[in-house]
């Protein structure tokens, strides 16, 4: 375990990275298969401790037979500097690495399916190369938005946006009543406006 440090956040973050960087890359290494990738995801891993606020930052569960982790849930700008506080630094680390290992994963399956959808048309129809990346961009914030709601809202939402249902039909397919249908997607709309209109 690091020592305790009364510096400031920056020195806080810059000794975490000092004691655990090199093992952080090699785990992500061996998930990726990439060194390139795990170098990229290890950096964007610090760079979240960086920028994140209380929000951001996930739980870290108690591991059963060690000391509780209680209290070093949060890094905010103010208390950075316990950074190398943290009774077990490497399962934070590795929290954050995971939840970007999936959002990385998510978006190399989002960019095969489009690029398996594209090969479909004769070439002259292709976007340009920078359209390419808008779409896919747009693709990515389409999944994460459909990946917070819940199974069956995102399986009603999805019926009445992309195959055109009505709240019936879809209430038949899903096996709900009607007005069970129109509390999901009301619940759906309103999830997509505020993610549109409050961030």
């Amino acid at each position: 375990m690091p020592a305790k440090s009364s510096a400031s956040p920056d020195a806080g973050i810059a000794t975490l990275y000092r004691d655990h960087h090199a093992w952080l890359h090699g785990w992500l290494r061996l998930k990726l298969g990439d060194a390139h990738r795990a170098a990229d995801l290890a950096q964007d891993t610090f760079v979240r401790l960086l920028s994140a606020n209380t929000s951001d930052i996930p739980d870290i569960p108690d591991i059963p037979g060690r000391q509780s982790l209680s209290g070093t849930k949060h890094l905010s700008h103010a208390s950075r500097a316990s950074a190398t506080d943290l009774r077990e630094p490497r399962a934070y680390l590795r929290t954050i690495a995971n939840r970007l290992l999936v959002d990385h994963w998510r978006r190399l399956e989002i960019e095969r399916s489009y690029l398996a959808v594209l090969q479909t048309y004769p070439q002259q129809h292709w976007p340009s190369e920078e359209s390419r990346l808008l779409i896919l961009e747009s693709l990515e914030q389409v999944a994460q938005m459909l990946g917070r709601l819940k199974p069956e809202v995102r399986d009603v939402f999805l019926l009445a946006q992309m195959d055109g249902y009505t709240c019936p039909q879809i209430a038949r397919q899903v096996g709900k009543s009607v007005a069970t249908v129109e509390r999901y997607l009301a619940q759906a709309l309103g999830h997509c406006y505020r993610l549109v209109y409050e961030s």
